[in-house]
């Protein structure tokens, strides 16, 4: 596995991490000792990163829970990432974040649930914030208590992350945002921005959601909450056939291969990101983790960013 320098926390990571949504039953139904399987996958495979969520998960904070366990003997080895904003609102019970002491209980709870004394990256998900002076306000008291080591903000837009940076004094640490060869916008401002300001990158959706996979077609029925939308008759239909002709396209200069060509290509970019694809079997966290043993030429990527 290829290591690079993430932003300037000076830390050393893997460039493919493990995405844990999965693990918390929204993908489909998983029990513990599987999730525990795929981070340990993960972790064999040569990924020292894993990101999480205070929300991930049925019931919430599942996945924070299964990624505490499976971590057990390995903390020290790895980084983990998490985040506030989301915690209760799919179930209509929200959490308010209106308080810097707010953001501290939730990060108290993210540090709980996964039984560890302080979560290395703590990100706002909140990705369309006004103002994240309360967050950057309790993403300080965290920092100052040990909570946390760094902070940063889950986002897609530019607007968002500048602000978030400027109030924080140039403290932003990190930003995760939406990358991959079926949405190339980051590459006009945004990735350009992180490396001006060496923010650490980390990029989710790198498989767009299994679509990149090429194992998908019309006729593909989604049972998982994420992706139900998709289905016949369902309000994300039209988008969703949309974009199977852009995988097509893809598959052409891909290969057979396309999950690993589309990591290859999202850490390749010159920001030097770290992707952090999901897993719901130990085949696909090995298999992600392989990708991570090349970078793709400039000729490939260009080859790539042609046909979409």
């Amino acid at each position: 596995m290829i290591q690079r320098q993430f932003g300037k926390t000076g830390w050393t990571v893997s460039v493919i991490g493990q995405g844990c949504w999965n693990i918390g039953n929204q993908w489909g139904e998983m029990d513990d000792a599987t999730a525990e399987a795929i981070i340990r996958a993960a972790y064999d495979g040569g990924m020292t990163l894993f990101d999480t969520a205070e929300s991930y998960g049925l019931p919430n904070g599942m996945s924070e829970i299964r990624l505490g366990r499976a971590l057990k003997g390995i903390r020290d080895n790895v980084k983990v990432v998490s985040k506030i904003g989301n915690w209760g609102k799919r179930t209509g019970q929200a959490v308010p974040k209106t308080t810097a002491d707010m953001i501290r209980v939730c990060g108290h709870a993210c540090a709980g649930r996964m039984r560890i004394d302080c979560v290395d990256l703590m990100l706002c998900h909140d990705g369309r914030i006004e103002d994240p002076s309360v967050y950057i306000e309790g993403f300080e008291r965290l920092r100052d208590e040990g909570f946390i080591r760094e902070y940063g903000i889950s986002t897609n837009s530019l607007d968002v992350l500048r602000k978030f940076n400027d109030v924080s004094g140039g403290k932003c640490a990190a930003v995760e945002l939406d990358y991959s060869l079926m949405n190339l916008e980051p590459e006009k401002e945004m990735l350009p921005y992180c490396r001006e300001k060496s923010l650490g990158v980390l990029i989710r959706g790198p498989v767009a959601k299994g679509l990149l996979s090429g194992k998908h077609d019309e006729n593909s029925v989604f049972t998982d909450a994420v992706r139900s939308n998709w289905n016949h008759g369902a309000e994300g239909r039209e988008a969703f056939k949309a974009k199977l002709a852009k995988v097509e396209k893809i598959r052409q200069v891909a290969g057979d291969d396309m999950v690993t060509t589309a990591l290859r290509f999202v850490v390749s970019h010159p920001a030097a990101p770290v992707a952090i694809p999901g897993a719901t079997s130990v085949a696909q966290a090995t298999a992600n983790a392989a990708a991570g043993d090349e970078l793709l030429s400039e000729e490939q990527c260009q080859a790539l960013r042609a046909v979409c």
